[in-house]
């Protein structure tokens, strides 16, 4: 993508979703950190459902203490990788206890130390709950930043190191929502929808896909 793409690129994203959200839904800090970490490997649809029934009941980290493991498990074993995911985060919970107050870290190095919160973790958490500029290279943005050639990069960390030098500053917090989402409903990864992507006048994939014919989509 060119140098003279990206800013427009932005804008129009910008334009068409002034305002974007993460689709985990929370009402704290520690919530949203925990969704993350239960959402490696699953969808945020999945993730959602779980933790509707879990939080309402336990929210903090002392209160899932609180349940005990078992008593985690089973509310999140519909989520993938479950058994795994309810250790890190009662690790996690007694960490945060322990050592933070209850609290959610502002650090990267602090939220990267918990159990089960590695770099991407973090970077959303920073992100969406502290407002700092961070980018949370998942399989959608990996794709959009390669597809698009505004991020090329063979690791995840290549390409957020590409978008954290790429992005204008006036888009920068912002800008991880509106990749993930272009990836994941237009910029898909069998057959991305080119027909329907407002942005596809400064993408570098060719050729564009076509419109299916009527009644075959």
């Amino acid at each position: 993508m060119k140098t003279t793409s990206i800013e427009p690129f932005f804008a129009t994203l910008k334009a068409a979703n002034p305002s974007p959200q993460t689709e985990l839904e929370y009402t704290n800090v520690f919530e949203l950190l925990s969704a993350v970490l239960l959402s490696a490997q699953a969808t945020d649809v999945g993730v959602n459902k779980a933790t509707r029934k879990l939080f309402p009941v336990a929210n903090t980290p002392q209160a899932i203490l609180d349940l005990g493991l078992e008593g985690l498990e089973g509310y999140i074993k519909t989520i993938g990788l479950y058994r795994s995911k309810a250790k890190h985060l009662m690790q996690t919970c007694q960490i945060l206890v322990e050592r933070h107050g209850g609290q959610v870290p502002r650090t990267r190095e602090e939220l990267e130390a918990l159990p089960g919160v590695g770099r991407k973790t973090a970077n959303v958490v920073l992100n969406v709950a502290f407002g700092e500029p961070t980018m949370a290279v998942d399989t959608h943005i990996f794709r959009v930043g390669n597809r698009t050639g505004l991020a090329p990069g063979k690791t995840p960390l290549a390409v957020e190191m590409q978008l954290m030098k790429r992005v204008p500053p006036a888009y920068a917090v912002d800008s991880h929502h509106w990749l993930i989402l272009l990836g994941r409903y237009v910029c898909q990864a069998r057959k991305p929808r080119c027909w329907e992507c407002v942005v596809a006048s400064y993408c570098d994939y060719s050729p564009k896909t076509p419109a299916p014919a009527a009644g075959k989509r």
